[in-house]
């Protein structure tokens, strides 16, 4: 009896053993089960979700997603630099633009730019920053295309969309890599000088977030067309808004669906989404009317066309490119949205960081420079961590596309977290500025960005949207080593060789779960037991890059978890697709940030910065770690588990503390080396009546006066001197307590102090159509 149960074990393990092994057996048992139960789990993805998930490339996320990132692999990636000629046009055309800008008289008198700004910007060729050389652009990279848009950016938000949407999702990025050699020969060079001012049309009314089900159509017919009888086109019917530039375009980029009932092109009735160049000046196309974004003198508006005319030969790439259109904007816009949006954001929280440090030190209160006080500190600190780590992602980021990739999961990620790190950091200006920030008109240099805001939120993939579908929906098949390689052979037609690939992938994506499962646990008792760190590590920045290998195990062991047991379902839960989405998309915030540490060549000033930044999100990704745990669909026992397989000692990351928000907030608040580093890049107008001049003055004199208020004050305190704050000065120099220069400061500080913190005041009839629109400021 006891031999026979013996044999009965050893034979079934004999068997389990031989499913698992032998590649036959494993193959046509094993996996054909799982790849059955595989095909039901699979999420419906249509034919614009498929061509969105096969645009980009799949560069350092992926590395996050392996639950393994070679940190010296990060490092060995270039650090993004400028070529002496475009720090020359950054200096030269850029700063003269900026100087030309008064964004209180373009938003509020004229809304619109000057006519000498838009020839300026024309002639200059800011709208062929990315057109090769060839074409009379300028071939620039894409971090100087990114440093000329946060450039203007912190200026004026409606030139810097004006310059930035040309060199983004366009015609002229759309043209250089599927437009014909014609096109490509006549367009460029006129999109380059200025002859042609570009739109591109995709959003509609019924066609927002998912623009992929655009009702806009064109039917494939013959006409007519400049004296020719039997010219092959279409009739293409639209209705789009939103579209920036469109008023002034001359030329529409249009996106549409394409239909052939008459098979004039073949068999296929329905072609799908096209795209196609075509003339404002075209019969039939109706543009030129505007939007109003939030106080935002952009050009922005609607335009629609009822059966227009168009030939065959203006679709971009010509007919071979019919019906590709989905495919062509998805990888355009994974380039664009990795440069545009990041710029002026990062533009943003740099005016945010020096305008705040600085005014803090300016405005007294209580006697004391507001930046001084804790709770102030708390928002400066964030300010200036925030603005530190938007910085590297941007510049790693704009990098990454120099380096010839076209990072789609990555370009949501940047586009995603720095607006919304944008919205905080203009959020806590304003706070700390109080009513200077609150009252528009000429000497207010926040409340413009402060309004438009929401504008950056809301396109190129609105905020909500990215982070609930896009980072997560797109990383998970993209980035994930597996999953993408499981669902091509499960949706393969030869069976047999789809079952070969599903077999190996499975294989493989089995092990990699194994892996992190063991690795999640280990590091979790101790994340100083990670050994993959990179090389030649700074001490300071080794517990991070061993925290960030542990949270990536974790990351991708969950990942595998979530899809086992929720499918095709985690589509749908929204909320939970988000918190993985914010997990990988810090990874990949503190990666860049530790790699600008890096490339700056471990600057000792930036430190408390990285510190911040880092420390904070660690805590974040915690907590993201937590709220997915705390809503995981399914029994206490099971959450119990993956909890303990995550944090086995418990949660032992923790909020940057209030010692270092404190060292952080004096960075900002004092001249100094890391203050410029952090806020490299923005204009910074020297005319004595710029409202910003005026700011560095007042700072620069309020530095040079402490010590001689500090004598007063010190003064006073032993009653030496019994005057108000008014005579004090007079009455120390009486007594020889302060020099006639000193006093003269004191004086002269008190003069800038005060043409900073006054606010600009408007006559009785402000805003009605006698008031002549000029405000000034109270002095």
């Amino acid at each position: 009896m006891l031999e026979s149960l013996l044999y009965l074990l050893v034979s079934l393990i004999v068997i389990i053993v031989a499913l698992f092994t032998v590649p036959f057996l494993r193959r046509n048992i094993v996996s054909n089960l799982v790849l059955r139960f595989f095909r039901k789990l699979l999420p419906q993805i249509s034919q614009t979700e498929q061509e969105a998930l096969d645009a980009g490339t799949v560069w350092w996320e992926g590395a996050l997603f392996s639950g393994k990132p070679d940190w010296n692999a990060l490092h060995a990636f270039p650090k993004p630099t400028l070529s002496p000629e475009e720090k020359a046009f950054l200096d030269g055309p850029v700063e003269e633009l900026c100087a030309m800008l008064d964004e209180w008289h373009i938003t509020h008198e004229r809304h619109d730019l000057p006519p000498h700004a838009w020839q300026f910007i024309k002639e200059k060729g800011f709208f062929g920053l990315i057109i090769p050389k060839e074409y009379g652009g300028h071939g620039f990279s894409a971090l100087a295309h990114s440093e000329v848009v946060m450039k203007i950016g912190s200026r004026s938000n409606t030139a810097a969309v004006t310059v930035m949407v040309p060199n983004s999702l366009g015609p002229a990025e759309l043209l250089l890599h599927y437009g014909t050699n014609a096109q490509k020969d006549y367009y460029l060079p006129r999109l380059a000088k200025g002859i042609e001012v570009p739109c591109f049309a995709l959003t509609g009314p019924e066609a927002g977030s998912d623009a992929g089900s655009i009702p806009d159509y064109g039917v494939v017919c013959r006409a007519e067309y400049d004296g020719q009888p039997d010219v092959l086109g279409m009739r293409v019917t639209w209705e789009k808004r939103y579209i920036t530039l469109g008023p002034v375009a001359t030329l529409l980029g249009l996106a549409f669906r394409l239909r052939d009932p008459d098979g004039l092109l073949g068999d296929q009735k329905d072609l799908g989404i096209t795209l196609a160049l075509i003339p404002t000046s075209t019969p039939g196309v109706n543009i030129g009317r505007r939007h109003f974004p939030l106080n935002g003198a952009f050009q922005n508006g609607p335009n629609s066309g009822q059966e227009v005319f168009i030939p065959m030969d203006w679709v971009i790439g010509g007919q071979e490119k019919v019906g590709q259109g989905w495919r062509m904007l998805m990888n355009s816009l994974s380039v664009g949205r990795s440069i545009s949006l990041p710029a002026t954001s990062v533009g943003a929280a740099k005016l945010s960081a020096w305008t705040s440090g600085t005014y803090g030190r300016v405005r007294v209160q209580f006697k004391l420079p507001i930046g001084y006080f804790e709770g102030v500190e708390e928002a400066l600190a964030r300010i200036a961590g925030n603005t530190y780590m938007m910085d590297a992602a941007r510049v790693m980021t704009a990098g990454a596309v120099d380096l010839g990739e076209k990072p789609s999961v990555a370009s949501a990620i940047v586009k995603y977290h720095l607006t919304e790190r944008s919205r905080q950091a203009i959020n806590d200006a304003m706070d700390i500025h109080g009513g200077k920030g609150i009252c528009l008109g000429p000497a207010n240099y926040l409340g413009r960005t402060y309004q438009q805001i929401p504008v950056g939120i809301t396109v190129e993939g609105a905020n909500i949207l990215t982070r609930n579908m896009i980072i997560f929906g797109q990383g998970a098949i993209r980035g994930h080593p597996y999953t993408l390689q499981e669902i091509n052979a499960a949706w393969d037609h030869d069976k047999k060789r789809g079952l070969r690939a599903f077999d190996q992938a499975l294989t493989g994506h089995v092990a990699f779960t194994l892996r992190n499962a063991w690795r999640s646990l280990f590091f979790g008792i101790s994340h100083r037991l990670v050994k993959e760190a990179p090389d030649n590590a700074a001490s300071e920045t080794i517990d991070y890059y061993r925290q960030l290998t542990r949270f990536s195990a974790s990351f991708a062991w969950l990942t595998d978890i979530a899809m086992l047991k929720l499918g095709g379902s985690l589509k749908r839960r929204e909320r939970l697709s988000a918190r993985l989405g914010d997990i990988l998309s810090l990874l990949y915030l503190c990666s860049a940030t530790l790699k600008r540490f890096e490339d700056d060549n471990r600057p000792e000033a930036d430190l408390p910065l990285l510190h911040w930044s880092i420390q904070d999100a660690l805590y974040r990704t915690q907590q993201a770690f937590d709220d997915f745990l705390l809503n995981f669909p399914s029994n206490r026992l099971m959450r119990g588990w993956l909890r303990f397989m995550i944090f086995p000692l418990g949660n032992r990351c923790h909020p940057p503390v209030d010692t270092l928000a404190h060292t952080v907030a004096q960075l900002i608040l004092s001249p100094g080396e890391a203050r410029d580093r952090l806020t490299a890049g923005i204009y910074l107008p020297k005319a004595d009546n710029e409202p910003l001049a005026q700011l560095e003055q007042a700072f620069t004199c309020a530095l040079a006066c402490e010590p001689i208020e500090a004598k007063l004050r010190q003064a006073i305190k032993e009653g030496k001197l019994e005057a108000s704050d008014t005579e004090a000065a007079s009455q120390a120099v009486a007594q020889g307590l302060l020099t006639e220069e000193e006093a003269a400061m004191l004086d002269q500080m008190k003069t800038l102090r005060r043409r900073v913190i006054m606010v600009d005041d408007f006559p009785p009839d402000f805003g009605t159509d006698s008031d002549n629109r000029h405000g000034g400021a109270s002095a």
